[in-house]
C-alpha cells in the first residue's frame, strides 16, 4: 500500500501540496515582472538546493568543500541567502557509514516534518549511497534531527542524488545510480514511488541512462535531478558528464496524467539545454534545483558553475563552484527555456515591445535576420549609463561589454566600455522615463543628449530597432513602450 495521509490531514496537505509541491511552476505566467538578483550568489557551495516555505523563508542547502557536514541558510528573500548565517546541523562521523563524503543534500518539508535527502559516503571505501535525516520543528535550523537510515534500493551499488516530487497526489523519488549490468557507466536515473519518506516502492524504473555523446565526457553521467510542473508536464532536469567545464544539464518531459513508472512516457532532450558558455565565462553549469521569486511569479533556476573551465587533476578537490540563481522563461509552447548561464552581477531581463509580442534582440549590423534566441534577447539595464548621471545603458547579456547604441536613426551593437570615448557612451545611453504608452507598466528610452525627443523603438516582429520622434499616434506610442521581464 502506497503511503498516504489520514483523513483529516488529506484536505490541509492538498492544498499544501500544491503550494509546495507544483510551485513554482504551478503558480507563474509566461510574463512575469523581472527579476533581481547578483551573481555570484553564495561562493564555494555546490549541488545547491533553495526551497520557499509556507512561512515565507527561502531555505538554503547546499555542499560544502570540505564534504563533511550539512549546512542551512534561512533568509525572507532569495538575494538575503548570499549574507544569511550558516548553520551546521550534521557532521561526518568517525566510522560507517557518514564518515566520508557528505554530497549534496536537499530540504523538503513533508507532512509536517522537514527531510533532507543526502549521499553519504563510507571512511576508506568508494562507498556512497543515498541517506535521509528527519527533522522535527518549525525551523530546520533549530529542529531536532534524527536519521533515518539509507534508501534501500534494488541494488547495493553507488548511489546519490535523491529528489523528491509529488504528481497528482502521488509522491515519488527520483535519484542517481549505477546499475550493476552497465558497468561501464557510473550512473542513471531511477523512479520509484515512496511509501513513506524514506521508503520506495520497489521494483524501481531506470528512466534515464548517459547514452548521448555530451553525457559520457570524462564520464558517462546521469544525476543531479530536480523536478518543474507546468502546463500538464513534469520537466526533470539532470545532469550529464564529468565535474569540470563539460558538465552540463539535460531535460526529460512527461505528461503530468502519464504512468511516469514507464520509460516511455519520458521524452528526451537530444541536446544539452543548459552548458558552459565561452562569452559570459561561466562552466560547468549544472546540478540544479528550482524555486520561486519573491512575488511567486517567476521560476527561478538554482544552479552550481565555475569561472573558469581549466583545472588541474579531480575537479572534485576544487572547490569553487558556486551558487548562482536566474530566471527561467517560458516558450509558447509551455515548455521551459533555461538560456545561458548569464555572466556575473544584476541578473538581465527581457524587453518586451507593448505593441506586440517581439523583443529587443541582439543582432549584428544595422538590421535582424533569422531566428532569435534567448541569450540574444537578454539584456542588463546598467545604471548609471555610460554617459553617466540619470542615464542607463542597455548591454547585452549574452555578450558583454556589447551595447545597444544610436547610429543616427538606427542602432548597432557595439563593444564598449568606462574608457571608450565621449561620443560612444553618449550615443551607448538613454533616458529611462516611464511607457508612453502604458506610465503605469512600462518603460520608455529616450535617446540622452538629442534635442526633440528621440525614443527607442521596435518596430516589426523581427525585432529591428530604430531611434525616432514618436508623437501622438498610438502606433508609434507603443513601439516605444516596453515590458520589462
Amino acid at each position: 500500500m502506497l503511503w498516504s495521509p489520514t483523513p483529516k490531514l488529506r484536505p490541509l496537505l492538498a492544498c499544501l501540496s500544491f503550494l509546495l509541491l507544483l510551485s513554482p511552476s504551478a503558480l507563474a505566467v509566461t510574463h512575469s515582472p523581472p527579476v533581481s538578483y547578483t551573481n555570484t550568489l553564495i561562493p564555494q557551495r555546490a549541488d545547491p538546493h533553495i526551497s520557499k516555505h509556507t512561512d515565507g523563508y527561502y531555505y538554503f542547502t547546499a555542499t560544502v568543500p570540505a564534504f563533511d557536514s550539512i549546512i542551512i541558510r534561512r533568509s525572507p528573500t532569495i538575494q538575503g541567502l548570499s549574507s544569511a548565517s550558516e548553520t551546521t546541523i550534521w557532521r561526518r562521523k568517525s566510522s560507517g557509514i557518514g564518515s566520508n563524503q557528505v554530497w549534496a543534500p536537499e530540504l523538503h518539508y513533508i507532512d509536517g516534518k522537514w527531510y533532507i535527502y543526502v549521499a553519504l559516503g563510507v571512511a576508506n571505501e568508494w562507498r556512497i549511497r543515498a541517506f535521509v535525516l528527519e527533522g522535527v520543528g518549525a525551523n530546520p535550523q533549530t529542529a531536532t534531527w534524527t536519521e533515518k537510515g539509507l534508501i534501500n534500493t534494488d541494488w547495493d551499488t553507488f548511489s546519490l542524488d535523491a529528489h523528491q516530487f509529488q504528481v497528482n497526489g502521488t509522491r515519488y523519488l527520483v535519484w542517481a545510480q549505477q546499475e550493476p549490468t552497465r558497468t561501464d557507466e557510473n550512473s542513471s536515473l531511477l523512479l520509484a514511488k515512496l511509501l513513506n519518506p524514506w521508503t520506495i516502492q520497489r521494483p524501481a524504473t531506470v528512466i534515464s541512462r548517459p547514452l548521448l555523446s555530451w553525457e559520457r565526457v570524462g564520464y558517462k553521467v546521469n544525476e543531479g535531478p530536480a523536478t518543474l510542473q507546468k502546463n500538464g508536464k513534469v520537466f526533470l532536469t539532470y545532469s550529464a558528464s564529468a565535474t569540470d567545464s563539460n558538465y552540463c544539464m539535460g531535460l526529460l518531459t512527461a505528461s503530468a496524467d502519464a504512468d511516469l513508472l514507464n520509460p516511455a512516457s519520458w521524452s528526451k532532450s537530444p541536446v544539452p539545454v543548459f552548458q558552459s558558455n565561452d562569452l559570459t565565462q561561466q562552466y560547468g553549469p549544472g546540478h540544479n534545483s528550482f524555486t520561486v521569486s519573491e512575488d511567486d511569479l517567476s521560476d527561478i533556476l538554482v544552479f552550481h558553475d565555475r569561472g573558469y573551465p581549466n583545472i588541474t587533476g579531480d575537479p572534485l578537490n576544487d572547490p569553487n563552484r558556486r551558487t548562482r540563481v536566474q530566471k527561467v522563461y517560458w516558450r509558447a509552447d509551455g515548455t521551459p527555456d533555461l538560456g545561458i548561464p548569464v555572466p556575473d552581477g544584476v541578473t538581465p531581463v527581457r524587453l518586451r515591445s507593448s505593441a506586440s509580442e517581439s523583443y529587443i534582440r541582439y543582432y549584428s549590423g544595422t538590421s535582424p535576420s533569422g531566428s532569435a534566441t534567448l541569450a540574444d534577447q537578454l539584456f542588463r539595464i546598467i545604471t548609471p549609463g555610460l554617459a553617466g548621471g540619470n542615464t542607463v545603458s542597455l548591454e547585452s547579456a549574452s555578450r558583454p561589454g556589447v551595447y545597444l547604441r544610436r547610429s543616427g536613426t538606427q542602432v548597432r551593437f557595439d563593444a564598449g566600455s568606462s574608457s571608450s570615448s565621449a561620443s560612444f557612451k553618449g550615443e551607448a545611453s538613454w533616458t529611462r522615463k516611464q511607457g508612453l504608452a502604458d506610465a503605469a507598466k512600462g518603460v520608455s528610452f529616450e535617446a540622452a543628449g538629442v534635442s526633440g525627443g528621440q525614443y527607442l523603438r521596435l518596430t516589426g516582429s523581427e525585432g529591428g530597432l530604430v531611434v525616432a520622434a514618436v508623437g501622438g499616434d498610438s502606433t508609434q506610442r507603443g513601439q516605444a513602450t516596453f515590458y520589462l521581464e
